[in-house]
């Protein structure tokens, strides 16, 4: 436990300790009981049940409806991508156990977009009836192509007189473009053997690009809200919250920010930014090492973030590698290396010379709950508002709030957390769940209903592979079934 608390410097002893010492079991009303685990045949029986499930008609010509918001925050200007899911005819939203219509809210994962969420949002509204809101990361929307696809690759050589990089950045408001002279252009060899050679694009102090970079946690909370406020009217949905991958911490800091959000759907989702902070330091995940203790200092360094607020990271082939290596160990074992040029031809052929979907990042610091990036970029957006001592405190105090949960009188606590995780993902193992997420879960004040589901089939990512003989579908409807029970059988 000292070595925990070390790594995590961040988490009260006392506090981890109840957390994982406690034996205390809540008692919830009787209705539906997620199961533990979930084998390949009873995947393969959901499956057929979810996709057998007969089609209604989805409004728009492709099954979605493109909405723009526009907000203001921490003194700019920002608009904000998404689509929106649901049944042609309204009457056919289904409505809860609570009378009310149900609602899904939907972030992608970290190098995606509004469309990396296309293929489950359409099933559930096309499948369920579900109003579904898929929505854009501040700045990941392709405010520039009618398609909404990224064009071409997201890091490009040119030659002015010398070897120069031009990298894709983020769109934040329509019409604005951050220009090369913004930013410089890095490659950082620090970690390798995680992510390889990074390339990333520094913001220069002063500049437009610095600015959006200090300020875009701010935009994310605000269009959140707005986004949910203005399609899932309080009165009348009751909402669900998922994100894949990087999109859990922000639904997670959503969730108690809109009155009507009354559960998470953590599908492959990584919590609060702490708590991600709390499971990269347990080392679990460095080759599946059993318990804090056998975690080395050179692990430790590889794992724990200190990405700083104004470095943009772009991402690659290499993502694509850092996630098959694991997948594919689970998967076949070590023979999966005696192909290993076979299986790098296709991620190569995969990541292309088009990168449609955003394929930059700039979320670790909330993701991870890095509270120096998060101070920094505080600290830059109250000087550039010109704010005082106290609100300047109130402003940082406020960042470093975005990655971990609201507490105290008048707060809304922390709603359910229905958690399911693959047979073979990188970062989502059971027993990080079992030893650090859901414990620190349960140590909330007041602690939120919690489950959690072992699929023993699949991938992090969830909508890819055939689990089912014609259904490219991935386990995703398996899980989908789950949700439609959970939500009508009360558990939330």
């Amino acid at each position: 436990m000292i070595i925990f608390a070390r790594f995590l410097n961040m988490i009260p002893a006392s506090l981890i300790a109840i957390a994982l010492l406690s034996s205390s079991v809540m008692v919830y009303a009787a209705g539906y009981s997620a199961p533990d685990n979930v084998s390949i045949e009873q995947a393969q029986r959901d499956i057929s049940k979810f996709m057998g499930r007969p089609d209604i008609a989805l409004k728009g010509d492709l099954g979605w409806v493109e909405d723009i918001i526009s907000i203001r925050s921490v003194g700019m200007d920002w608009d904000i991508g998404m689509s929106v899911h649901e049944p042609a005819e309204s009457t056919n939203i289904p409505v809860g156990p609570d009378g009310k219509k149900i609602g899904l809210f939907f972030l992608h994962g970290g190098s995606g977009d509004f469309k990396s969420m296309h293929k489950q949002a359409g099933l559930i509204a096309g499948k369920l009836g579900y109003k579904v809101v898929s929505m854009s990361y501040p700045g990941r929307h392709a405010f520039h192509t009618p398609s909404r696809d990224w064009p071409g690759r997201n890091v490009t050589a040119y030659d002015h007189h010398k070897y120069s990089l031009e990298v894709r950045t983020p769109i934040w408001l329509r019409g604005e473009h951050i220009t090369p002279d913004q930013y410089d252009v890095i490659k950082d060899h620090s970690q390798r053997p995680r992510y390889g050679i990074r390339t990333l694009a520094r913001a220069k102090p002063g500049t437009t690009f610095y600015y959006r970079m200090a300020g875009w946690p701010m935009a994310f909370e605000k269009a959140g809200i707005t986004a949910m406020l203005k399609h899932f009217p309080e009165d009348e949905y009751t909402i669900y919250v998922h994100g894949h991958s990087t999109g859990g911490p922000f639904v997670n800091m959503l969730s108690q920010r809109v009155p009507n959000v009354a559960g998470i759907l953590a599908l492959e989702s990584s919590p609060f930014g702490y708590i991600s902070r709390a499971r990269s330091a347990w080392g679990g995940q460095l080759g599946k090492i059993d318990g804090f203790s056998q975690v080395t200092d050179e692990e430790v360094r590889l794992e724990s973030r200190v990405d700083p607020f104004d470095e943009l990271y772009l991402r690659s082939w290499r993502d694509s590698a850092r996630y098959a290596g694991p997948e594919l160990l689970g998967q076949e074992g070590s023979a999966a290396l005696m192909r290993l040029p076979m299986i790098m031809e296709d991620i190569l052929d995969n990541w292309g010379d088009v990168q449609k979907r955003a394929s930059f990042k700039a979320e670790y610091i909330v993701h991870h709950g890095i509270e120096d990036s998060l101070t920094d970029a505080a600290m830059v957006t109250a000087k550039r508002l010109g704010l005082n001592k106290v609100d300047t405190a109130k402003l940082v105090e406020h960042y470093i709030g975005l990655s971990r949960e609201l507490s105290g009188a008048g707060v809304k606590p922390v709603p359910p957390v229905m958690f399911q995780i693959s047979a073979h993902s990188r970062d989502h193992s059971r027993d990080v769940y079992e030893e650090v997420i859901v414990p620190l879960y349960k140590a909330m004040e007041p602690a939120p209903r919690t489950s959690l589901t072992q699929f023993h089939v699949g991938t992090h990512g969830y909508m890819n592979g055939e689990v089912v003989e014609g259904y490219n579908v991935g386990f995703g409807p398996a899980v989908f079934q789950q949700w439609h029970d959970a939500i009508m059988g009360g558990w939330f």
